[in-house]
């Protein structure tokens, strides 16, 4: 593979997806489709292993490498062992994929996990804030559960406000500075609703300290054996001047406001560092119509991404465009072109 366009043509269920799952891999430690790492394991295996080349961002090619033996996941970064921090923190790789409509239309861990990933690639701190309230969330829990005495509580509170304020802070200012090209993607996508509008909130009370609302809800978390406040439940609001809230969203104005989301982070990306994240479409040609299709190959022909897309068939593109094209035949890929 290389910069530009790189095809994956095949027919259904040949393994196409399963390309852009190892790529996706390397840059998030998880896998974009439902089932987590236990889907990745073909069947009487007893573990996966997935390697990589990146070429092209620090002066010299890195060699990833991540495999699961053993219940265990083993990171390498150059041969030698790494943490999985230090593996994905070397890739940036977005994917647009059938279920990315989860990003509006799922749970609040979607939109989390999208944040954080963003943050993640900017803040060197804040992997290890993230870390630390995830430490300090699951010791209060289970204090919580034991009955545990007020001063037990406490000392879990001042650490879950600490790092959880440091982080939330970090969030915001991502947020910030990402607004405007997600307000540009909009109106080019979704020009017809209006202005589009994206909102923060942080999964606590605003205008309060998180310590206080903490103390504050300490019988009640006591009751339900879990802390119902805090980072953890924070969430991102979309909506438009025409549909207000995304539950007014249809499934194709999910796809699309998705779709804003994942490009706009990656325009954000390359102001930040100086070159597009490697992008993935699967299966684009029966996500878009005609025109939002043309919409995208525009966009990212226009820009220095590495392109990884999937289809039953090609797609036509700009005759100056740089492509590459791939057939994927029961998990075999060859080049054609």
């Amino acid at each position: 593979m290389g910069a530009g366009w790189n095809q994956f043509v095949g027919g259904n269920g040949a393994g196409k997806t399963t390309v852009l799952e190892a790529a996706y891999l390397l840059s998030h430690g998880r896998t974009f489709r439902s089932g987590g790492r236990d889907g990745l394991v073909r069947v009487g295996a007893s573990g996966f292993s997935v390697f990589g080349l990146l070429e092209g961002i620090e002066g010299r090619p890195v060699r990833l490498g991540l495999a699961r033996a053993a219940g265990r996941l083993e990171a390498r970064v150059d041969g030698s062992m790494a943490t999985l921090g230090e593996l994905v923190g070397r890739s940036a790789i977005v994917c647009f994929e059938p279920g990315s409509h989860a990003l509006i239309a799922g749970g609040a861990e979607h939109r989390r996990a999208y944040l954080d990933w963003g943050v993640f690639h900017v803040e060197q701190d804040f992997l290890g804030l993230w870390r630390r309230y995830q430490r300090a969330l699951r010791q209060r829990n289970a204090s919580l559960r034991a009955g545990a005495p007020d001063a037990e509580l406490a000392v879990w509170e001042l650490e879950l406000a600490t790092s959880g304020e440091a982080m939330t802070r970090l969030r915001r200012t991502y947020l910030e500075r990402l607004r405007p090209a997600l307000v540009a993607m909009a109106d080019a996508f979704l020009g017809e609703l209006g202005e589009f509008r994206v909102d923060f909130h942080a999964g606590w009370p605003a205008g309060q300290a998180l310590a206080d609302v903490l103390a504050e809800g300490r019988d009640r978390d006591r009751d339900r054996g879990h802390t119902r406040a805090g980072p953890h439940r924070a969430d991102l609001g979309f909506g438009f001047a025409g549909a207000e809230r995304r539950e007014y969203f249809s499934r194709g104005q999910e796809k699309l406001c998705a779709l804003v989301c994942i490009l706009g982070q990656a325009q954000h990306y390359r102001e930040d560092h100086g070159h597009w994240p490697i992008v993935c479409l699967d299966d684009l040609a029966s996500e878009l119509d005609d025109a939002h299709r043309e919409a995208v190959i525009a966009v990212l022909s226009a820009s220095d991404a590495q392109v990884l897309l999937t289809g039953t068939s090609t797609l036509t593109l700009p005759a100056d465009a740089s492509s590459r094209l791939f057939h994927v035949e029961q998990g075999t890929v060859r080049r054609l072109l």
